[in-house]
């Protein structure tokens, strides 16, 4: 019986309701997986950050930390199947988020990484990003959200405290990023293509979706999942045009709360489809 280990993630990045969902989507893939013959070792990330971490040719990760990554690492050249690999979890901090995919034609906001402790960027540079008088936007520079004052909105005259505030809490780079108006869509998709749905942010998966191209949606949302090399994936866009859509943000191994039965199903089928074609590759 062959033998996966599934590697839950830190609990700090899975912040309120995120936790259970997070956890949920990885016991509904390990489940269908057992179903087809593996056999399930469960681990978390602080074990993975220790060094300790089983022997095994499959592993789902859902690790956001640099340490963890850093010790997953050497799986990827070592013949392991690793899904999301670390280095694709790594892609998504925003400091090498915002590198990647500006050298890219992903339409992405005009995006500074800025040091929190430092003296604002210059004045043009701050209004470049809020040409509308829109507020900027002020993101923790590494990993995404562990708390809800990690992404924060702020007028040009309110930047430097939110610095002040991010430099306090210890977190040492910020993304100062424009905004970009219009309707923002959630989005989830697994790299093949046999998984890929999404919903309105403002109305939820329930509501009315807006009226948006989905084609260039999914065509967009998979582009930039393949810059960073993701294989399970979620994010934001935001359309300020139906037929324009703008990447806010992606991520590894989203929770897919709204409908975690089908995506677990295409995520084990995924995974159950790479460990063969690996075998006769």
């Amino acid at each position: 019986m062959a033998q996966l280990v599934a590697i839950y993630r830190n609990p700090s990045y899975s912040p309120l309701q995120h936790g259970v969902n997070d956890t949920a989507i990885l016991d509904a893939t390990v489940a269908r997986l057992e179903a087809r013959g593996w056999r399930a070792i469960r681990t978390t990330e602080r074990e993975v950050e220790q060094g300790r971490l089983p022997t095994a040719p499959l592993y789902l990760n859902m690790c956001q930390g640099s340490l963890a990554a850093e010790q997953l690492m050497p799986l990827e050249s070592d013949g392991a199947v690793v899904v999301n690999r670390p280095s694709s979890a790594l892609n998504c901090h925003r400091y090498r988020l915002v590198k990647r995919l500006g050298d890219s034609t992903v339409p992405f906001p005009r995006t500074l990484i800025h040091a929190s402790s430092a003296p604002l960027p210059p004045a043009g540079d701050l209004k470049a990003l809020c040409p509308d008088h829109q507020k900027v936007w002020i993101k923790r520079g590494d990993v995404h959200a562990e708390r809800p004052e990690d992404v924060v909105a702020a007028s040009l005259d309110q930047v430097a405290d939110a610095l002040r505030a991010f430099t306090r809490r210890g977190i040492p780079w910020v993304a100062l990023q424009e905004h970009v108006p219009g309707p923002v869509v959630k989005f989830y998709g697994v790299t093949d293509g046999r998984f890929f749905n999404w919903y309105g942010s403002e109305a939820g998966f329930a509501g009315e979706r807006p009226a948006v191209d989905e084609n260039r949606l999914k065509a967009l949302a998979f582009e930039a999942a393949a810059i960073l090399g993701l294989e399970v994936f979620g994010g934001d866009v935001a359309f300020p045009e139906p037929d324009r859509p703008v990447l806010i943000d992606i991520n590894d191994w989203p929770s897919f709360a709204p409908f975690r039965d089908d995506a677990a199903q295409a995520i084990a089928a995924y995974i159950t489809h790479r460990v063969a074609h690996r075998k006769h590759s």
